[in-house]
């Protein structure tokens, strides 16, 4: 796929809804009673995996890409699917999924794509273990394919050894299978959809500091659920406004949870120009527009409490840091890892492409930010979305044309990414 620059960004741009949101619209709206409507729900790859999920469980689910109907059977209301449920590339899928079935009355199975083969599933299978799941990594690798088994689950008081909103969400989806109260600690809090949405489905779920505690057998019931724009796809335009000189980008309808904002505080505190209008709220979720404008950014530290709430944007984010003055370090994020790529490998290999001084790190990487030495490259997805999305922006800074391997896997989380971004390139 061939990548050009641009001389300016302008105009107005809507991304799709939030992916994590979409993801739990459909789980809990199919384990309530009644109806659930789901408007600007995310038509990736990785939503519709979930669809087909409880689709294979016996739930009815209609999709007409405007609006998604899911109806619920309530919390024991599913089936045994008639073959191995299939997760495609979703991570959020295969964990959160992973609770639910836990507590279910048959047996069953999941795997996903290669990539999901590898990421690392012990840390919902001890957990989950520690309930009383029987829980099995078929090869005994500590990865999908996973097989559960009819069990009766405990409920526990677990302290996570790392802050991530999929391991709590399966543990407390888990929880409701439970014969009492489960609670999660986290070392800090990671992103808190799951515990905003199951309580507006009618769970007795509390939250104090970093601990989210659910108590057993609610009668959850179905709602109308507003998905937000993913502030993660809006991570690339708000980079790309900033970026690209002369350029002012209005982003509509951007979920800004303050455990999801973390781009925000990032750019603010690299210099960049992000006004926030039109503040509301929806499904309980906060919302605004967002005006971008054309920044010269500077050296940060991104480290600590902040990295749960952008882990998903600092290949974005490195990108950024390669076009502005000075040096930023980006620390304490050793998840990037065992995202869809080992982040902090491709990042630095794309980086180092374009000409960038970056060094990696146990934990993050170091970036020497230099505009002027930057120049166009062939770029690789390494299969990975977040991969693709950040380094098609750089190629709009840079002033030679790139291209970039395999960029069709943005189709995982915004299918129509490059139209929208060539939409303010003209």
């Amino acid at each position: 796929m061939e990548l050009r620059n641009a001389t300016h960004l302008k105009g107005t741009v809507s991304v799709p809804g939030d992916k994590s949101i979409s993801h739990r619209a459909i789980m809990f709206g199919a384990i309530s009673k009644g109806t659930t409507e789901i408007t600007n729900f995310l038509q990736g790859a990785d939503c519709l995996s979930t669809i087909s999920c409880f689709q294979k469980m016996g739930i009815a689910i209609e999709n007409d890409k405007h609006r998604v109907i899911v109806h619920g059977k309530g919390l024991h209301g599913l089936k045994a699917p008639g073959e191995t449920l299939d997760t495609g590339n979703s991570g959020t899928t295969t964990r959160l999924i992973s609770g639910i079935l836990s507590g279910q009355s048959f047996a069953s199975s999941l795997t996903g794509d290669a990539s999901i083969q590898k990421r690392p599933m012990k840390r919902i299978l001890t957990p989950l273990s520690l309930m009383g799941a029987d829980i099995k990594s078929i090869r005994n690798n500590g990865c999908a394919p996973l097989a559960f088994s009819p069990a009766k689950l405990h409920g526990i008081s677990y302290d996570s050894p790392v802050a991530s909103a999929q391991v709590k969400s399966c543990i407390l989806l888990a929880g409701l299978y439970a014969d009492r109260m489960t609670s999660v600690t986290e070392p800090v809090l990671s992103r808190n959809h799951t515990e905003l949405m199951l309580a507006a489905f009618g769970a007795d779920i509390t939250s104090r500091d970093t601990t989210a505690s659910i108590v057993p057998e609610p009668d959850l019931m179905g709602l109308k659920v507003e998905v937000p724009g993913d502030i993660s796809s809006a991570a690339y335009f708000i980079a790309a406004g900033l970026l690209v000189k002369g350029s002012e980008i209005l982003i509509k309808n951007v979920g800004i949870n303050p455990t999801r904002d973390g781009i925000l505080k990032a750019a603010r505190a690299m210099g960049g120009n992000i006004v926030q209008l039109n503040q509301r709220t929806a499904s309980g979720e906060p919302v605004c527009d967002l005006l971008v404008t054309a920044s010269i950014l500077h050296g940060t530290v991104i480290d600590g409490g902040m990295i749960p709430t952008l882990i998903d944007e600092i290949p974005m984010i490195a990108v950024m840091a390669a076009f502005a003055e000075g040096t930023t370090v980006i620390k304490d994020a050793a998840e990037l890892k065992v995202k869809e790529s080992d982040r902090i490998q491709t990042v630095v290999e794309n980086l180092k492409q374009m000409g960038a001084d970056v060094t990696p790190t146990e934990d993050g990487m170091i970036i020497h930010g230099n505009r002027d030495v930057l120049h166009g490259a062939s770029f690789n997805s390494f299969l990975d979305h977040r991969i693709a999305m950040s380094f098609a922006v750089a190629a709009l800074a840079l002033s030679e044309p790139c291209t970039m391997k395999d960029g069709e896997c943005v189709n995982i989380s915004y299918p129509g990414f490059y139209q929208d971004l060539a939409k303010l390139a003209r």
